[in-house]
């Protein structure tokens, strides 16, 4: 079986949608030959090439035909590559808790690897080095939450937010969320007590 064929095999099965890197291959065939394999795939136009080293399989929809990969894939794929941890932040976590309608077009994301920017379409998608603390609810809902409403600001946040948190989060998030709450500013503690409700954490 050729590279070409192995690496499209893995790229198959993972799905449309799908942002990868030359790293996601190495155990089929020496760096060389994947970062050939991927790039004689690009050329034909049966994978995308986002940027330098980074591709996706891209899902098709059609009317609008190829998409743009979701912020989530491209950031994953980047976070992979380098072993790094991911966060969403800012008005993006808003966003993804359905806080806010408006998808911003600076998607940040706090990392424990290098500062980077990637530009997809009309959207930039920005993975900014930050301190342990910030991300030691990686990858828990309780960690978007706690970012999210430090970008709404103390101000800012209002009952319809907290309830509308309350009835995302399952009792096994609030009860996460509260025990998170080591890691979020004081002025936070107050809000995430009333999202969490009645807990045993």
């Amino acid at each position: 079986m050729t590279t070409e064929r192995k690496l499209m095999d893995r790229i198959d099965q993972k799905g449309r949608g799908w942002c990868f890197t030359a790293r996601d291959f190495l155990d089929l065939a020496d760096p060389e030959l994947v970062w050939k394999g991927l790039t004689r795939l690009s050329k034909k136009g049966d994978i995308r090439r986002l940027g330098r080293g980074l591709y996706d399989f891209p899902r098709e929809h059609p009317e609008l035909g190829l998409l743009s990969p979701t912020p989530e894939a491209v950031a994953q794929a980047i976070a992979e590559r380098d072993g790094s941890r991911l966060q969403p932040s800012g008005a993006y976590a808003a966003n993804v808790l359905g806080l806010s309608e408006q998808v911003p077009a600076r998607v940040v994301f706090l990392t424990s690897g290098p500062d980077r920017k990637v530009k997809i379409g009309n959207r930039e998608i920005i993975l900014k080095n930050t301190v342990p603390r910030n991300l030691a609810t990686a990858g828990r809902i309780s960690g978007t939450v706690i970012q999210a409403l430090r970008h709404i600001g103390e101000k800012h946040i209002t009952q319809a937010h907290l309830q509308h948190l309350r009835g995302k989060l399952n009792k096994a998030d609030r009860e996460q969320l509260w025990k998170d709450r080591v890691n979020a500013p004081v002025w936070l503690h107050a809000y995430l007590k009333e999202i969490a409700g009645d807990t045993d954490a």
